[in-house]
């Protein structure tokens, strides 16, 4: 059982950044994502990150979010740039112990969610 605890949501104007952190009482053994879900949509995979730094990133976020987890405080990161209003969801931490959450960034991989942040952009 791993916990996940996310922290960092806010909201942003459009163009701004915010980062995001979720800290895990258990690392090592699981391949860390953030997903996200807007209103009235599907919860999809943006990021995901294995432990030998192997990172995939959903095409929508390609070139404007970054994923890093921190091995020693067991803390994952997202680090979102260049927000667009259509960034607003509800951010998820997840864990897996799964490799192939990192070839289909799918939610059906996931083992462990945390509670959720959410991350408003605003135009």
């Amino acid at each position: 059982q791993a916990r996940l605890v996310e922290s960092g949501g806010g909201s942003v104007q459009a163009g701004g950044s915010v980062t995001l952190s979720c800290e895990a009482d258990a690392f090592s053994s699981y391949y860390m994502a953030w997903f996200r879900q807007a209103p009235g949509e599907e919860r999809e995979g943006v990021a995901a990150i294995a432990n030998d730094g192997k990172v995939v990133y959903a095409d929508s976020v390609k070139g404007r979010f970054n994923i890093s987890q921190d091995n020693n405080k067991k803390v994952l990161y997202l680090q979102m740039n260049s927000l667009k209003p259509e960034d607003t969801a509800v951010y998820y931490c997840a864990a897996s112990l799964y490799p192939k959450l990192m070839e289909t960034l799918t939610r059906n991989w996931v083992n462990f969610w945390g509670q959720g942040t959410q991350v408003t952009v605003s135009s």
